[in-house]
């Protein structure tokens, strides 16, 4: 009688996963960092809503642009500390957000706007309207 051993293909990645992430002996590089969310929809479908939550950003640390029909927000902060007491000269830190989002064909590139609130950065992009189809009159002939 030989002895089978049910193979679980996915058991390995499980493990890693748990290894990458954490509830294992093996810390996490990533652990405990927050991704920020951004939300895209559609109202009405007359717009296009994109909503990137950014606490700890200001307006002037965020950037939205245009570019080739996409999108594009950024944000950037850096602070920088000096401390005489301490041995080191400078102390920085930095951190960013980077989102490019394809924009529909109808979308309305001239009338974009842009609006910062408790920390959700909201950019509208309005629809243009589309043109009705045009109808053609189908006509018999007659022999």
């Amino acid at each position: 009688m030989s002895n089978l051993v049910r193979s679980d293909p996915f058991e390995e990645m499980r493990a890693l996963q748990k290894q990458f992430f954490g509830d294992d002996l093996f810390a996490s590089p990533f652990k405990g960092l927050t991704v920020p969310t951004t939300d895209v929809y559609t109202d009405d479908d007359k717009q296009l809503t994109v909503e990137a939550h950014l606490p700890n950003f200001s307006e002037k640390d965020v950037d939205v642009h245009i570019d080739k029909g996409a999108l594009v927000i950024s944000a950037e902060k850096r602070e920088k500390e000096e401390d005489k007491k301490k041995k080191y000269v400078v102390r920085e830190s930095s951190s960013s957000f980077y989102r490019r989002i394809a924009l529909p064909e109808r979308a309305d590139e001239n009338n974009i706007s842009a609006d910062m609130k408790e920390g959700v950065l909201k950019v509208v992009v309005p629809f243009k309207k589309l043109p009705e189809p045009k109808k053609i009159a189908v006509k018999s002939k007659s022999k």
